[in-house]
């Protein structure tokens, strides 16, 4: 008598609730006893319409938006947005202004590299190692409002400069909190390359392939970890690392272990590239005059998020609000590995493949479809937008 195999198999839902996911998203995964045969995900559970928001809100106004992107990397989609809009402009920034938005990003690359060992670490089951790596993070968050006021959005750019200066009081404070975190990071590194319960759970499992990481299209650490030389800083670099070269990080094996090992290892980097910087900190201005209306034409800019690539489009059509402003962000880039990797693992290793790419769903989730049937092309306006999805959660409500 035959068994139909068929019957064994079972679709598990991963979200919208979950906790596996710090946010919404909804991954179907279909099992063979242990086994994952296959994986689908099903995003958009975020929506905030904060691209189609842009078009209401004049250039300086949009610099309060984009931060609210993503909490954990809203300085670089300033810097983003305001590398994109002062190109339009033809606006030349001062030197040290751009070194001041350089130094805020790497700060901000270390806490968000931080937040998430500790979110990976508590995927592992280490929750000790979770408790002391987010203790140590707070370091970095205390600099980082000893230079803005602030611990999340920082609110540092401004079109045309910073808003902000770092005097020699605050130099000492940073360079104090590099020296504790670099020991505390040397030794992160001692801990994930040889605790065994932690090596169990992450070596060797969720291997990408340096040629599955090229063709998939992943960014940042994640195809790093893959020996895919993939940096913005490094292939086309923008403000101040023209002046302060960026040492690329790479890893061999491109398992979980190599995607904590590679994080780590940018810790580093970010400490020698922020101490580089504050040793010869160009004197001058911080900010330049900006125009109100900026010229009409369209441009992109692609910087180096914590989470890899950031790629902004901006078009202008000559009036003080933007025309279009289009984002995308790296964890899009990055989803395709999950699923890949999530089949032929167990289903225990789901959680840890999904933590390994640092996945950001509230970034991610921007845009959605309201023209299903495709019948017309009318551009609805923010209003309608608005209407339209009070309407739509009213009815499913019901």
């Amino acid at each position: 008598m035959e068994i139909d195999r068929q019957d064994e198999r079972f679709i598990i839902p991963i979200g919208p609730q979950h906790p596996a996911l710090k946010e919404p998203g909804h991954f179907k995964i279909t099992v063979d006893g242990e086994i994952i045969t296959n994986a689908v995900v099903r995003l958009g559970y975020a929506h905030r319409g904060i691209e189609k928001a842009t078009e209401a809100r004049n250039w300086v106004q949009n610099i309060y938006l984009v931060e609210r992107i993503c909490g954990i990397c809203s300085h670089i989609h300033a810097m983003a947005y305001c590398l994109g809009v002062e190109r339009l402009a033809g606006v030349e920034v001062p030197p040290r202004a751009q070194a001041i938005r350089v130094i805020v990003a790497e700060l901000e690359r270390i806490h968000s590299h931080m937040l998430w060992f500790g979110v990976v670490a508590h995927e592992a089951g280490f929750d000790t190692l979770f408790m002391y790596s987010w203790r140590d993070r707070e370091t970095v968050m205390d600099l980082l409002e000893k230079v803005s006021g602030n611990r999340v959005n920082y609110s540092v750019n401004l079109l045309g400069g910073v808003k902000i200066d770092i005097d020699d009081q605050i130099k000492d404070k940073i360079y104090e909190g590099l020296e504790f975190l670099e020991e505390r990071t040397q030794h992160y590194i001692h801990v994930v390359t040889n605790d065994t319960p932690f090596l169990q759970r992450t070596r060797g499992i969720g291997v990408l392939t340096r040629s599955q990481a090229d063709v998939l299209g992943c960014v940042g650490p994640v195809a790093r970890a893959s020996n895919v030389p993939r940096d913005i800083r490094v292939e086309a670099p923008y403000g101040a690392y023209q002046q302060y070269p960026i040492n690329i990080v790479l890893e061999q094996n491109g398992d979980l272990e190599a995607r904590v090992v590679i994080r780590l290892k940018e810790l580093l980097e970010c400490y020698r590239i922020i101490r580089d910087i504050l040793n010869t900190l160009p004197p001058g201005e911080l900010t330049t005059r900006m125009p109100r209306r900026i010229k009409e034409g369209e441009t992109i800019l692609r910087v180096e998020a914590p989470r890899g690539e950031l790629f902004y489009f901006i078009k202008s059509n000559g009036t003080d609000t933007p025309e279009r402003v289009k984002v995308r962000t790296p964890t899009v880039c990055n989803f395709l590995s999950v699923l890949k990797l999530a089949v032929g693992h167990q289903l225990a290793d789901m959680p840890m493949i999904l933590a390994g790419i640092d996945p950001c769903f509230s970034c991610n989730d921007r845009v959605a479809i309201v023209d299903r049937h495709q019948q017309s092309s009318e551009i609805w306006t923010w209003q309608d937008l608005r209407q339209y999805g009070i309407e739509y959660y009213n009815g499913h409500s019901r």
